[in-house]
């Protein structure tokens, strides 16, 4: 068989593996909304209770190609939180920041007892019921189900040309590096996972992942 043909079955593969997985994200998340509602709906009551705002954050995010679009998650800081905070995490986080304990040890870099956090907003982080309202998202079109977490723009432009890779696909509700896990990874060993998705993306590498996603949502695995 000539590289040609080759060429061209991988990409209908290719093709047909991304029309199944949007169905499959259509499907997936409209029934996950509707057994989801009611819980979104008693967030959003008690993250207005707790401060003055909107329950729903929004913000820009890079999606596929780099096109800016407006992610949605459930409001877990007050409403008046700066970036800086998270701007200068970002960027000690990509340059592989550790943190050393009295013990010797070491360990990634993470951002703790961030005062920006409503007591709601650390409880909603830590189960992440707070990524709930990206299931519009994904029944919108910019996200998949599975994929590369979004990135903020300023993240994006700390990065070196190699992780631009990751978005060559849909960012993700959840993916590769989420069930793998998480925070206990690196920033490059987060990017290399997402990059493994990029280029072995199948039908059941999805449902592997989709499958596997409530379990280390049940278990807290990696949660900050």
């Amino acid at each position: 068989m000539s590289a040609e043909a080759t060429a061209e079955i991988l990409e209908r593969q290719r093709a047909l593996t991304l029309v199944v997985c949007r169905i499959l994200d259509l499907l997936i998340a409209s029934a996950a909304l509707i057994l989801c509602a009611p819980i979104i709906a008693v967030a959003c009551v008690l993250i207005r209770l707790e401060s003055p705002g909107p329950a729903i954050f929004a913000q820009r995010r890079l999606g596929r190609d780099r096109r800016l679009f407006t992610v949605h998650k459930l409001r877990t800081m007050s409403n008046s939180a700066s970036p800086a905070v998270h701007r200068e995490y970002i960027d000690q986080l990509i340059n592989g920041a550790e943190e050393t304990h009295s013990d010797g040890s070491r360990e990634l870099y993470k951002l703790t007892n961030d005062e920006r956090v409503t007591r709601v907003g650390r409880f909603l982080r830590r189960t992440s019921l707070d990524e709930l309202p990206q299931l519009f998202d994904v029944l919108r079109g910019p996200m998949s189900l599975v994929g590369p977490r979004p990135v903020i723009p300023y993240e994006a432009d700390l990065y070196p040309s190699e992780y631009d890779r990751r978005f060559a696909v849909k960012p993700g509700l959840t993916g590769l590096w989420q069930v793998s896990g998480r925070n206990e990874c690196s920033y490059r060993e987060m990017v290399a996972l997402d990059i493994s998705w990029v280029e072995r993306q199948s039908i059941w590498g999805y449902l592997a992942i989709v499958a596997r996603t409530p379990w280390v949502l049940l278990r807290s695995r990696g949660v900050a």
